[in-house]
Order: structure tokens, then C-alpha cells, then sequence
């Protein structure tokens, strides 16, 4: 699934139309964005947009936040501050591939 097809589902799903979510959804400037920057986002014509306009999809469509930004490619802020250390960054790499392929070591 894609970031746009995860976004679309849990609009469609939710019954919202995208005015509803766009008006619901603002930039860093505080102005909503447009509901053709949704339709774009939705039809994957663009890169996923800014983690803050990530958290703000998340809230209004009840979607996880950690599912979302790996959907749009993006580590967390909170994690990217957490360590600079490259072992450990390794470690916690592989471990992440590991759960997701199912195999345990």
C-alpha cells in the first residue's frame, strides 16, 4: 500500500470528503492546504508531505502516526534525535528488517 491509497482508504472510509480533511489539514503557515494538493497526495503525484502535515492526517484520519511515516519514508523526529550512534543505528536497522520479513535470528 501507498502513502496516497492509505490516505485515500481511511477518508472514503470515514465518510469525509477531501475539503473536509484539506480544511482540516494545515501547513506550517497555519493556512489549510488545498483539497487538489490532497488529490495529488492521494493519487501519488507527490513525495509524502512534511512530518507536521503527516501528524495532522494521522489525527484527523485516525490512522497510527509510526505506519504513516513509514508508509511516506520518513523516520520520526522523536527517533532521529534519540541517537547518533552508528552501531546502534545498524542494530536497531536489522532488527527492523527482521520483524518485518518474520524472521527471528
Amino acid at each position: 500500500m501507498t502513502f496516497g491509497e492509505a490516505i485515500t482508504q481511511a477518508r472514503k472510509d470515514r465518510k469525509l470528503s477531501q475539503k473536509q480533511v484539506a480544511a482540516e489539514t494545515l501547513k506550517e503557515d497555519g493556512q489549510a492546504i488545498s483539497a487538489q494538493y490532497l488529490n495529488d497526495i492521494e493519487h501519488d503525484r507527490r513525495n509524502p508531505p512534511s512530518e507536521h502535515i503527516v501528524r495532522q492526517l494521522a489525527d484527523t484520519l485516525d490512522l497510527d502516526l509510526d505506519y504513516l511515516l513509514f508508509l511516506a519514508g520518513r523516520f520520526p523526529s522523536d527517533m532521529l534525535e534519540m541517537s547518533r550512534d552508528r552501531e546502534g543505528i545498524t542494530t536497531a536497522m536489522k532488527a527492523f528488517r527482521r520483524n518485518l520479513s518474520g524472521r527471528s535470528r
